[in-house]
């Protein structure tokens, strides 16, 4: 089992696993116990890739466009209530004599949380910060020619690029981070930092408020057999020694559940808390995920799992579209911006040194990632089942949603020849299905071989969705 290494302010994934398996592998409960990260869902932090070789571009062409989404990084839990319930429901029963010894040092770890963490509820962590440096530093290297000064008209222009990020504090500093690592690499860049109310429309359009899914039966009656499974008794009995004291005194489901999270959301976070809290606990931070067994982060997890799914995925139970129609103001920016660029480019050499538009970079939330790459139907996020017990077979929340996940559109062109695209998706080169509408007859549009697909069918694609 790998060691959850929080001590050094990092997170040990077995990222050879993640990034050697398909993008949408199969995950069965002995690779999940092998891999027990993979069940903090979306508290995965990023998981970095690394020696992936991307296919070679069609002879001739070379990326001059690349559109982005991008959930933030690694962030503190987004609810300060939740971190102080832990503490004082903690803190009543250690007057009342009722906590084990484990129980005592889970209290002195949620005191630490309670008085340094709540505070910056839902703020992004240094770690946070780091993931999308390492986005943006690879971006840049892997497709170079695209952030390059380019030669118009005997001038050398520098590209522009345009950033749009959430109100979220933690969507803006995530913004700043990776525009700060493109100028890094190249000072002249001209960015456009953009965040306000008015841009929310296509960043983040979620509502959490008009799901509601509890009276769904067809998902309700498979969701119930997932969270039967979940069981806190004998978590709850290493820091309580009184289970009646327990029953009377503690909502049982829902301390788990926030000790959970909040446990696996120590992952993300810097070091200065986690020693401050091996200092206060006399443990190293990691012991409170491992507290929980790895049988019971799997149970857990498969149930949140398919409340994910079926909340904004291709979920058949639900047979609404709701969740999918919020990432459709998302898709529709993301082919207007795309259309944009390309116009701009094809005009560029009778405009005086007219700056390209190398990227179109947006940083929101899972909420609005995770629907639009099961609407875009990328092999990721687009499984359609019934049985929530075998989901996790083919659909896997860590996989689509990890803190800094992100969905990139890489253009490519070349002299008299179609616009190209391909997509990664956590910086994996995606399959689409999406047919190839190239006459054969016509001149030089000769139907490209995947990950690259002509820009043309990409567009008509989606843009036949977001008119159903």
């Amino acid at each position: 089992m790998k060691k959850l290494d929080f001590a050094k302010g990092i997170f040990v994934l077995a990222a050879g696993f993640f990034f050697t398996a398909p993008v949408n592998a199969q995950v069965s409960d002995e690779e999940l116990a092998k891999h027990p990260e993979f069940t903090s869902s979306g508290y995965l932090v990023y998981p970095e890739p690394s020696n992936i070789k991307y296919t070679k571009a069609p002879a001739g062409y070379k990326p001059f466009y690349i559109s982005h989404y991008g959930r933030h990084g690694s962030r503190y839990h987004h609810s300060d209530e939740e971190y102080k319930y832990l503490f004082e429901t903690l803190s009543k029963a250690d007057s009342a004599q009722k906590l084990t010894d484990l129980g005592k040092q889970a209290l002195a770890y949620t005191k630490v949380l309670a008085t340094e963490a709540a505070p910056r509820k839902g703020d992004l962590t240094q770690v946070g910060v780091k993931q999308h440096e390492g986005i943006a530093n690879r971006m840049s290297k892997n497709f170079g020619e695209v952030f390059k000064d380019w030669n118009i008209g005997g001038k050398k222009v520098t590209p522009y690029v345009r950033s749009y990020a959430s109100t979220s504090g933690r969507c803006i500093v995530s913004m700043a981070a990776f525009i700060g690592e493109l100028r890094s690499l190249n000072p002249k860049i001209h960015s456009e930092l953009i965040s306000g109310k008015s841009y929310m429309k296509f960043i983040s359009a979620f509502d959490w408020g008009k799901l509601d899914y509890s009276k769904v039966k067809t998902y309700t009656d498979e969701s119930d057999k997932l969270w039967k499974n979940v069981n806190p008794q004998s978590f709850l009995q290493k820091l309580f020694n009184d289970y009646s004291y327990v029953v009377n005194n503690v909502d049982t489901n829902g301390f788990y559940n926030h000790f959970f999270e909040i446990a696996t959301s120590l992952q993300g976070m810097d070091k200065p808390l986690l020693d401050e809290i091996a200092q206060a606990a006399k443990v190293p931070a990691d012991t409170f995920i491992n507290l929980f067994t790895t049988e019971e982060k799997i149970a857990r997890w498969k149930a949140q799992n398919a409340w994910w799914y079926s909340l904004e995925g291709t979920s058949p139970l639900i047979n609404r579209p709701d969740g999918l129609n919020f990432a459709k103001p998302t898709l529709q920016n993301i082919l207007e911006e795309a259309d944009e660029a390309i116009a701009l480019d094809t005009s560029i050499n009778t405009r005086a040194a007219q700056a390209p538009i190398a990227a179109t970079l947006r940083f929101g939330h899972d909420a609005t990632l995770l629907p639009l790459s099961a609407l875009m139907q990328l092999p990721v996020a687009n499984a359609k089942v019934s049985d929530l017990s075998k989901l996790h077979e083919q659909w896997n929340d860590f996989r689509i949603i990890p803190m800094a996940a992100n969905l990139q559109m890489v253009f490519y062109k070349a002299k008299n020849k179609p616009i190209l695209v391909k997509i990664l998706y956590n910086e994996i080169e995606q399959t689409l299905p999406i047919e190839c509408k190239a006459q054969n007859n016509a001149k030089n549009a000769q139907c490209p071989a995947a990950p690259y697909y002509r820009w043309d069918d990409v567009r008509n694609f989606y843009s036949a969705l977001l008119k159903n």
